[in-house]
């Protein structure tokens, strides 16, 4: 049994208490149960107080003598940041494609010339597990760094049953021995391989009949994800393709309404999509739907900042009554950040969402967009001890100051992993 660990003092304690059941949505987003001068008591990696200072000291005097105590004097302590959808195991940059980007290129026209999706799926198939799970370890450490303790890993760069494996393979490894903990998607509907082009169900058919069943079968993936976009799958396609998930124990995703409308959010309305991610060109049927069948919007601002196109409209969202969150979608080609920090920056300044809802959106709603609400995302009595303390007296301060890592200590399971900028 270790010591207890005591968290005292803290300027401002965000605990988002009374969320773990179900995601915030509305003016929800803005409460995020804040204690002034708060206090945390945490014995084996799960909290067991949360309170005033003074309130825990009282509670805890018998103890206090073998705690390990941590001064947060002065300090923002918000629950661990959690990223809910990345496609963290992958092999090789895109760097040229940034540059074909800034002299005109589209997204698709790359893909569609061999680039993009393409161009990751040829490195990662010929990339070593090895070397995968190496270069994704290190994506790793940057997002611990960032006061991300729970990532979302997304398959896709295989289009093949084996590297779609092998992908799947590694996160399940760095689950098991990295920090962060990790959650797991199977999204061998990423795109339709160049030898699929004319026969585009064929493929569907392969995913629906040996990967979905093989991954399930080996236990390696919790969501099925699909790229539902206009020349990639059609609704038609991707309902099959989620359905299929579904009777194989695999909750829905969806890659909705991106580059342009396409009935991505009412797709993920019909079939009870845990979550609908991109939406930039959602329509407003499908956003009212979404919020009427408590489906997340996961929103990507940063994808949209680096291909130079308008953010979806988070704001929108939020007054509509859908429940959002934010992610990085870390990936080579449209959206290369491992900065969860920078994505609340951006769901502020390009989505219109205020300081609260996007500290919300990337903690408790996060982690109800991968399931995990109630075991991460809120400070509150019998949760994981996941824990970020920022070198900042108050939220608001978080996203004001930009393109700034205010870590100054990252606490996952009750022990400190990050501190003072570097990993323990």
């Amino acid at each position: 049994m270790t010591k207890p660990l005591f968290i005292r003092r803290a300027s401002q304690l965000a605990t988002l208490k009374g969320s773990s059941q179900k995601p915030l949505a509305g003016d929800q987003m803005k409460d995020l149960r804040i204690v002034e001068g708060g206090s945390l008591w945490i014995e084996d990696g799960v909290i067991i107080s949360v309170g005033a200072d003074e309130e825990l000291a009282a509670k805890h005097r018998s103890q206090l003598q073998n705690a390990e105590l941590i001064d947060a004097d002065g300090c923002l302590v918000t629950p661990g940041l959690v990223d809910p959808h990345t496609h963290l195991v992958f092999a090789g940059t895109r760097e040229d494609e940034f540059d074909m980007r800034l002299n005109g290129a589209t997204y698709m026209e790359i893909m569609n010339s061999g680039g993009g999706i393409y161009a990751t799926t040829k490195a990662t198939q010929e990339a070593s597990e090895e070397l995968l799970y190496k270069e994704s370890a290190a994506r790793l450490d940057q997002f611990l760094l960032q006061g991300v303790t729970t990532v979302e890993a997304k398959s896709g760069y295989g289009l093949n049953l084996e590297t779609e494996l092998k992908q799947l393979r590694v996160a399940q490894r760095l689950q098991n021995e990295h920090a962060v903990d990790l959650v797991s998607t199977f999204m061998g509907a990423h795109a339709i391989p160049r030898e699929y082009k004319e026969n585009p169900d064929a493929f569907v058919d392969l995913i629906i009949h040996e990967m979905i069943p093989k991954v399930a079968e080996l236990g390696l993936a919790e969501f099925n994800d699909v790229f539902c976009e206009h020349g990639v799958f059609t609704p038609a396609q991707s309902k099959r393709i989620l359905e299929a998930g579904l009777d194989h124990g695999l909750h829905p995703k969806i890659h909705a309404d991106e580059i342009e409308p396409y009935e991505g959010a009412e797709l993920a309305a019909e079939v009870g999509a845990v979550s609908a991610d991109h939406l930039l060109k959602a329509s407003d049927k499908g956003i009212k739907r979404m919020a009427e069948k408590g489906v997340i919007a996961t929103l990507l601002p940063g994808t949209a900042f680096f291909l130079m196109a308008e953010s979806a409209n988070g704001r929108k969202m939020i007054d509509t009554g859908v429940p959002v969150a934010l992610s990085t979608d870390c990936n080579p080609g449209s959206s290369p950040t491992l900065s969860q920090q920078l994505i609340m920056n951006l769901g502020c300044v390009k989505m219109g969402m205020t300081p609260a809802e996007v500290l919300a959106a990337a903690t408790i709603n996060a982690a109800h967009a991968i399931k995990r609400g109630h075991l991460v995302g809120s400070l509150e009595e019998g949760k994981q001890a996941d824990v970020v303390i920022f070198d900042l007296p108050n939220y608001k301060r978080l996203q004001y100051q930009y393109g700034v890592n205010h870590v100054k200590r990252v606490i996952k399971k009750g022990r400190t992993v990050v501190h003072q900028g570097r990993l323990v």
